[in-house]
Formats: structure tokens, C-alpha cells, sequence
């Protein structure tokens, strides 16, 4: 690409060499001359066509490899050690504790970033695609300017003038007026524009936020329409929507008096160097020939100064775009560095789920769990309760090692699986969720639709190769029975449940605890469940009670 650059700005010195030949040709009436130069001038037309076409292809080429590869670093980097949970908690907790400070955990309080997937999906493409046209517009800036100047400065002659009766000569004289015209030009340019970074920046995320509040509707579409929510939905959608457009006016009033004052900068600057050189021109001194050459070379060094000029809008964007880029960046670089929360064991040797000096808190620094040793031994089948809000699902995330407020040490025999409240189906077919996050090669359709049947729902057997949103396809009752499928499918000795059958009816929930009781056992393994109902306590030997203090 570079290599490229540098030959389509040669070609821009042989064609300026070409305008002085060819007008003084049509000055002269020298037809030999006068064709010759148009013959000339479609093979030199030719090759800068080539080399736009090729410059072109290459730079996107670049554009797209630079893309794949940042794009798929920072995703690897934000699903890696569950930073985008993590994220996520930062983003919606309270103030944070002052003994957290410095912790490298994810303070609450402290702005994550907004919108990773915008980040990841729009911000990574246009930071890529504008700094290699950004760069190599000032590669070829620089390079035209070199291979100008000096054309400039010998055809532009020397400006003399007196002042109290001593004589001045400045040599290269339009080379001087068009480093003052450009110099003057940027400044105002930057006094003009400089609020455009800001507004992009607040563009991107205004934009951002709609959409996802938009997606939010689509993902929560039945329990919006059970509750008759669409009024207040709409409400909420128009203000966020008024507020890109509010932002958006705001962006195209500065854009239209930046485009004003560029516009009056470039038109001034076909008729400057003409009224510069005319003198000289009037006078005998220079022909029309190379006039029209000092106006390409002048047009050329006055391009090239006002690169500035010409690109502060999109270097606007640019900045806003990089400091999105940056800022997504330096958390997730602080998730690497932060050490982990609990110490999470899960390995094949660990004979029962026990913990060690665990303490559990809430972002807004109330203790849950305050050094508490626990175990559950081979067979034990433990109930967990306690008032609703009480912490028990945080003390399974805890458990599990992913909640960043807690220290301790957990150990978990390898074959543990946890059932979560809300389970998550990817969109696919219905094999894909079932086998998550697994690959669905690994099992056969027989071991598929007997999990199926023994989780009770035999009407999805015959639809594995089913594409659909499962989330929004199947009631919560389903939902719950499928996630039980995938345990009985994959068969752990350890099942830690998070009100894994609270949508079910009291004769499916008992049959299916029976099932994933009887599981357990035949793996020599236990239970450990959340549940309110008191119809789930039969199923368990002993019990864990959160108490408030």
C-alpha cells in the first residue's frame, strides 16, 4: 500500500510535467505537440488508474485483516475469565465499599464501559477502516508535499517589494502563501470543529443504547405483551430515540458550519495561486503553460497542508471511535490483572463439595457469608434457604467463582454441574441447546431424545434439528426441564440447583428430583439445591439456613 502511495503521487509530478507541455502546446498551435501529449497522457491516465484500483483493493484487504484480528482479541479477551460478567456487575451495582479500592475487582460505582457489543462490533470496524485511510491519506499528504515543494518553489520565482527604502527579496514566494493560507486554515478549522469529538463520541453511545433497549423488547416480547407494556415500551424507546436525534442535531449544526467554512477554504484556493502569479503572468515573465503548471503544483502543496482541514470531521469520528476502543481496552486489561475473587477448584481427585473461609458480600459491601466452612460429603443432599433476597443464588455464583465480591476457597469434585434460575439456550437447533456448551456431535439421537423423555418432554424428541429461539419458544416450564434434560443427558455426580423446578407442577418437580436424586447417587455424588417449596425438602437430608445478622 505504501509502495503504492508513493507511485500514484509520482504520477501526480509526471502529469503536473504533462500540463506545462500540453498548454504551451495549445498556446503555441502546435498540433505535433498537441497530440503527441494526449497520447501521452492516456498511458500515464492508465497506470494511475492501476494503481487507484490496486491501492484501493489493498487497503480494504488490510482494513478487513486488522478488523478480524482486533475483533477476535478483544472477544477472546472479554469471554475469558468471565470478564463480561464482571463487566456487567460494574455497570449496574452501587457505590462501592472504600476497602475495595485498589482490589483490581470490578468497583461498582466506577463507569465500565457501555455497550460492549457495540464496541466489538461497529467501533472495532470503523476504528480499523478510518485509521488506514487516515494513515495513508497522511502517508500520501507527506509525500506529495516533498515531491511538490520544490516544483513550487522553483516555478513560483522570488517576491520583491521595499519597506523605508531598504529592498526585500523572499524567494519560493508562493510556496510561503501557501504555508500561511494552509497554517490559517487549520487553525480556524480546529476552533471550528474541535466540539465534534465530544458529539461523536455521545452519538455512538446514544446510538448504542438505543438499539439495545430495542433488543431488550424482542428478547422480553411476551412478558411486555402479557402486561400490556407497549405504551410504556414506546415511551421509553421515543426517549432514547430523541435523544440520538437531539445529539445527531447538535452533531450536523457543527458539521454544517465546519462543511461552510472547508468549502470556502477549497473554493478560495482554486483562484489563490492564479491571483498570486497573474502579475508575473501579465507581465511576459511566465506562459500560459506555466501558469497552469505553477496552479496543479500550488493546488498540490495547498492539498497536501490542508490534510488537517480536509479530514477533521473524520478525525473527529476517529477519536471519538478510539477512546471507545480504549476505554473497553483498559477494563478489560484490569479484569486480566485482577486477581481472582475465590479460589474455584473443580478437579477429578476433590471427593465432596466443601469450602474454605469463605465470605460472600453484596457490592454494596454487606456480608452474606462471613468465613464460613462448609461441606457437602458423597451423598449428603443438602437444601438451601432463606428469605428471598437473602443471597443464596449469590452464594452459588460464589461457589461456582464467578462472583467478584467474595474470598475464599472452594473445591468441586470435576463432575459438578449447576442449573441455574434463568438458564440460557443459544439460537439454533434444539440439539445445540441441548448439549450447551457442549458440541452436539458428542451425543447420538438416542441419547438426546431419551434425555428428552426423562426430563418429561417427549413432544421435542422428533424436533432436534429444529432452528428456533428456544428462550422465546418454550414456556418457563419447558425451559426448566429442558436445562434439567441437559444434566440427565450429560450425567454429573454433582447437581447444584438454583430453583431449577419453580415453574413446574408439584408432580413434574417430584418426579424429576427423584430423577436427578437417583442420579446423583448412582454417581456417588449429592444434591445441593435452592428452593422455597417446602415439597423440595423431602429430597434432601440436610439443610442450609441463610440467617440475617
Amino acid at each position: 500500500i505504501v509502495v503504492l502511495n508513493l507511485g500514484s503521487v509520482y504520477m501526480l509530478v509526471l502529469l503536473n510535467e504533462w500540463n506545462r507541455v500540453f498548454y504551451d502546446a495549445l498556446q503555441n498551435k502546435d498540433a505535433a505537440v498537441f497530440w503527441t501529449q494526449l497520447g501521452r497522457f492516456t498511458y500515464l491516465a492508465m497506470i494511475f488508474v492501476a494503481i487507484a484500483i490496486y491501492r484501493f483493493y489493498l487497503t480494504q484487504l488490510l482494513q478487513l485483516r486488522w478488523r478480524a484480528w482486533m475483533t477476535r482479541d478483544l472477544m477472546h479477551r472479554w469471554l475469558t475469565n468471565h470478564a463480561f460478567y464482571r463487566m456487567e456487575l460494574a455497570r449496574y451495582s452501587g457505590p462501592a465499599p472504600e476497602e475495595q479500592a485498589g482490589s483490581g475487582l470490578p468497583v461498582p460505582g466506577q463507569r465500565a464501559p457501555d455497550n460492549p457489543d457495540q464496541r466489538l462490533q461497529e467501533d472495532a470496524a470503523q476504528f480499523t477502516a478510518q485509521t488506514v485511510g487516515l494513515s495513508m491519506g497522511f502517508l500520501n499528504a507527506v509525500v506529495t508535499l516533498a515531491s511538490f515543494v520544490g516544483i513550487l518553489w522553483g516555478l513560483s520565482g522570488s517576491f520583491s517589494f521595499s519597506v523605508g527604502g531598504s529592498a526585500f527579496v523572499i524567494p519560493g514566494f508562493m510556496v510561503w502563501m501557501a504555508l500561511l493560507y494552509c497554517t490559517v486554515g487549520s487553525v480556524l478549522t480546529h476552533f471550528i470543529g474541535r466540539p465534534l469529538i465530544g458529539l461523536n463520541f455521545e452519538q455512538q453511545r446514544r446510538e448504542a443504547n438505543y438499539r439495545h433497549n430495542l433488543v431488550r423488547v424482542r428478547e422480553y416480547s411476551e412478558s411486555i405483551a402479557l402486561d400490556h407494556g407497549e405504551a410504556v415500551e414506546g415511551r421509553n424507546l421515543d426517549t432514547r430515540f430523541s435523544a440520538v436525534l437531539a445529539n445527531y442535531l447538535k452533531l450536523i449544526n457543527k458539521q454544517k458550519q465546519l462543511v461552510g467554512f472547508t468549502n470556502l477554504f477549497g473554493q478560495a484556493a482554486v483562484v489563490f495561486p492564479f491571483i498570486v502569479a497573474a502579475p508575473r503572468f501579465f507581465s511576459g515573465a511566465i506562459q500560459l503553460g506555466e501558469l497552469m503548471q505553477i496552479s496543479s503544483a500550488f493546488d498540490r502543496v495547498q492539498g497536501a497542508l490542508s490534510w488537517f482541514v480536509d479530514n477533521y470531521d473524520s478525525l473527529a469520528a476517529w477519536r471519538a471511535t478510539t477512546e471507545r476502543l480504549t476505554s473497553f481496552e483498559a477494563m478489560l486489561s484490569r479484569q486480566e490483572a485482577a486477581p481472582g475473587a475465590v479460589e474455584s477448584v473443580q478437579t477429578a481427585s476433590t471427593p465432596a463439595i466443601t469450602t474454605t473461609a469463605l465470605t460472600v458480600a453484596l457490592p454494596t459491601g454487606d456480608t452474606l457469608v462471613q468465613g464460613e466452612s462448609l461441606a457437602v460429603a458423597p451423598g449428603e443432599h443438602t437444601l438451601l434457604q432463606g428469605p428471598s433476597g437473602s443471597g443464596k443464588s449469590t452464594l452459588f455464583r460464589a461457589m461456582a467463582g464467578i462472583w467478584p465480591w467474595a474470598q475464599g476457597r472452594v473445591a468441586l469434585p470435576a463432575s459438578a454441574m449447576f442449573i441455574p434460575q434463568r438458564p440460557y439456550f443459544p439460537d439454533g437447533s434444539l440439539r445445540d441447546a441441548l448439549a450447551y456448551p457442549e458440541p452436539a456431535e458428542r451425543y447420538s439421537d438416542a441419547q438426546l431424545g431419551q434425555a428428552l423423555q426423562d426430563a418429561l418432554l417427549p413432544q421435542l424428541a422428533a424436533r432436534l434439528d429444529e432452528r428456533d429461539n428456544w428462550t422465546q419458544k418454550l414456556s418457563g416450564g419447558e425451559q426448566q426441564r429442558l436445562a434439567i434434560a441437559r444434566v440427565l443427558l450429560k450425567q454429573p455426580a454433582w447437581v447444584l440447583a438454583d430453583e431449577a423446578t419453580a415453574a413446574l407442577d408439584a408432580e413434574a418437580e417430584k418426579t424429576l428430583y427423584e430423577r436427578l436424586k437417583a442420579l446423583t447417587e448412582r454417581g456417588g455424588g449429592a444434591l445441593l439445591s435452592i428452593a422455597h417449596r417446602p415439597s423440595v425438602a423431602p429430597f434432601h437430608k440436610r439443610r442450609w439456613q441463610l440467617v440475617a445478622q
